[in-house]
């Protein structure tokens, strides 16, 4: 009687695992900031080159941190919205490496959800 020699780990193939490349690095801000008009939304940029865009009524805020906010751990885009007397606002932050695309989706989302009163 013969037993089959015992390898290490296990055998599989790329397909079988299935593997994707996946988009890393911050891409083009552009896409982020292109879905602003200057009708509804200040945009200011600030010494240390830092964006910063606000709604006109003041509820919504986006920062652009290309360096990093200072005091956080790399936080690179901020997105707030004000709450009501009656309901909570929110805020999402990314870090600096996410990708731009995934901030504009993000962004493009919050701004359907709103509506002129």
């Amino acid at each position: 009687m013969t037993a089959a020699p015992v390898s290490p780990g296990f055998s599989t193939t790329i397909q079988a695992l299935r593997l994707r490349e996946w988009q890393l690095g911050p891409g083009q801000p552009t896409l982020v900031m292109d879905q602003f008009s200057a009708n509804d939304f200040h945009v200011v940029v600030d010494d240390r080159a830092d964006v910063h865009v606000s709604s006109k009524d003041g509820r919504f805020y986006l920062g652009w941190y290309p360096l990093g906010r200072p005091g956080t751990d790399g936080e690179g885009w901020k997105i707030a919205v004000t709450g009501t007397a009656k309901v909570p606002g929110y805020n999402i932050s990314f870090h600096t490496q996410t990708p731009a695309d995934v901030v504009a989706a993000a962004v493009a989302r919050v701004l359907e959800t709103s509506r002129p009163l």
